[in-house]
């Protein structure tokens, strides 16, 4: 799924996305790390993948993914065409 990056910091690694309705979830430092990155500038538009804590399904082509509750992002990286 693509976002657009809308906060990151430096010293945690950590941020936040909005996906493409304008929904802004939150990333943590395992998330970087897990998309290899080593800087992230707001605006910049990301791919994310997602696992369902629930019962860990991975994947990022779910419609409604990151809406529920238990939804959290396992990588964050640069979209690329």
């Amino acid at each position: 799924m693509q976002a657009t990056a809308y906060t990151y910091d430096e010293t945690t690694r950590s941020g936040s996305v909005l996906l493409d309705d304008g929904t802004p979830l939150p990333f943590d430092a395992a998330a970087f790390d897990a998309g290899g990155l080593r800087l992230l500038r707001p605006g910049q538009r990301v791919r994310i993948e997602f696992a369902d804590d629930a019962n860990e399904a991975g994947g990022s082509d779910g419609a409604d993914a990151g809406k529920g509750d238990g939804r959290r992002i396992v990588l964050i990286t640069l979209q690329t065409l």
